[in-house]
C-alpha cells in the first residue's frame, strides 16, 4: 500500500542522521491489526531512535471501505478482528497492544509514556516509547497526554 522509499533505505538514513547526533523518531503509523510487528521494528531501530511513536489504524470516512475491502482480499483470516475493532469498536486488542508495549519499555528500560513528546536524546538502545493508540480520545485536551474517559 505504500509507494514511498523503501523500509531499509528509512532505516538506513535513520541511523546515519542519529550517528551524527540528530535526535530521530521512529513513528510506527498505522500499526495494522495482526499485520504491524511493532516489537520486531523496535528491535531493529532501538539502538538509532529517541522515541518510538505508535499509533493505531484509525479508520474514518471513505477510508474504512478501502481498508476494509483490503484485508479481505489479502488477509481475510484478519478480517474478524477487524470487523470486531473497527465495526463493534472493541478496544481489547489495542489494549493488549499497549500492554505490550508498556512491556517493552520495562524490558528495555525505557521511559513509556502516553501521548507526550518529551524532548532530548535519551542513551542509546533506550527510546521513550509514546502510546498514541488513543489519539482520538486526546484531541481537544490540550495534547496532556490525559485521555478523556471513552464512550
Amino acid at each position: 500500500m505504500d509507494n514511498a522509499v523503501s523500509i531499509e533505505r528509512r532505516i538506513a538514513a535513520m541511523k546515519q542522521v542519529y550517528d551524527e547526533g540528530i535526535r530521530t523518531v521512529c513513528f510506527v503509523s498505522p500499526v495494522f491489526p495482526g499485520i504491524t510487528d511493532f516489537e520486531a521494528i523496535f528491535g531493529r531501530v532501538k539502538d538509532q531512535c529517541d522515541l518510538f511513536w505508535l499509533e493505531n489504524l484509525n479508520l474514518r470516512g471513505g477510508f474504512k471501505k478501502t481498508i476494509m475491502d483490503y484485508i479481505a482480499d489479502k488477509y481475510p483470516q484478519l478480517l474478524p478482528l477487524y470487523q470486531a475493532i473497527y465495526d463493534r469498536h472493541d478496544r481489547s486488542f489495542f489494549e493488549a497492544l499497549e500492554k505490550k508495549a508498556e512491556e517493552l519499555a520495562k524490558k528495555y528500560d525505557c521511559l513509556f509514556v502516553d501521548n507526550e513528546m518529551p524532548y532530548g536524546r535519551v542513551p542509546q538502545g533506550h527510546p521513550v516509547i509514546v502510546d498514541y493508540f488513543y489519539h482520538e480520545e486526546i484531541r481537544g485536551s490540550d495534547n496532556t497526554g490525559v485521555r478523556r474517559p471513552a464512550k
